[in-house]
């Protein structure tokens, strides 16, 4: 179980308001995303992370949700080619910022697709959703990035989220936080399952980071699972990313 020590976030934009979104919950309040963003920095520096973040970009709306724009560990890191098209392009400035990290950057390249959203690590092996936002070719560029690192990969077609980490999250310690799908997925059979309550399937994308679990806030349930299971959780409201179908996960890249 690698610790991290760096995170990678960039602030919301006033477009954020023109974000893609299937959540049906109206336009996000600006004002109230940057001081909920404010708040989730100061938790991941809580947990011993160095947080760089970035300035917003109002050419993209959804450039805050930094975690599809890039794929970061120890021995690599891969910029993205994100599947939204009004997306394509958020990258370039995420790589820039990583290539002060990383002594060489990889990358995915047309006619693959991939957004990090996607892609979730469980010690050696990285799963990857195959998606709307990520193709076939996309998670095989990937995947031989992974092998040629010494990881493991495996693709795991999605039916109803909108990415990977949408419906679940590894806690580490070999525990899995899930929900619909992936509840008795077959590629998913190794790991010891926390499902989430029914009604708190956004919960499903919860945050370990350094120890804590990152939870957000409106979900007893879950969180209670989650502490249950031995995890000291932070609570964090983003309701104003809900709107645009972003989670914790989806705010920060961490390495």
């Amino acid at each position: 179980m690698a610790l991290f020590t760096k995170a990678l976030a960039r602030k919301p934009c006033r477009n954020l308001v023109h974000g893609l979104s299937g959540a049906g919950m109206g336009p996000p309040d600006y004002g109230k995303a940057v001081e909920q963003h404010d708040a989730y920095i100061e938790a991941l520096r809580g947990c011993g992370l160095a947080v760089t973040v970035l300035e917003a970009d109002e050419a993209y709306p959804d450039s805050v949700f930094i975690e599809d724009t890039a794929v970061c560990c120890e021995k690599s890191a891969v910029i993205a080619r994100p599947g939204a098209n009004s997306r394509r392009g958020e990258e370039k400035t995420v790589a820039l910022a990583l290539a002060d990290l990383y002594p060489r950057l990889e990358g995915i390249r047309a006619p693959g697709t991939l957004e990090g959203g996607d892609v979730m690590r469980a010690g050696e092996r990285f799963y990857i959703g195959l998606s709307n936002r990520t193709n076939g070719d996309g998670a095989q560029q990937l995947a031989a990035i992974l092998r040629r690192h010494g990881y493991e990969a495996l693709s795991v077609p999605l039916r109803q989220v909108l990415h990977l980490k949408t419906g679940m999250s590894y806690l580490e310690h070999n525990r899995l936080l899930a929900c619909g799908e992936f509840l008795r997925h077959p590629l998913l059979s190794s790991f010891a399952t926390i499902p989430v309550p029914a009604g708190e399937s956004y919960a499903a994308n919860s945050l370990w980071v350094n120890g804590r679990v990152l939870v957000p806030a409106g979900f007893p349930g879950t969180r209670r699972a989650i502490e249950d299971a031995g995890y000291e959780t932070v609570l964090l409201d983003v309701s104003e990313f809900r709107k645009l179908d972003g989670g914790l996960s989806c705010l920060s890249l961490r390495f």
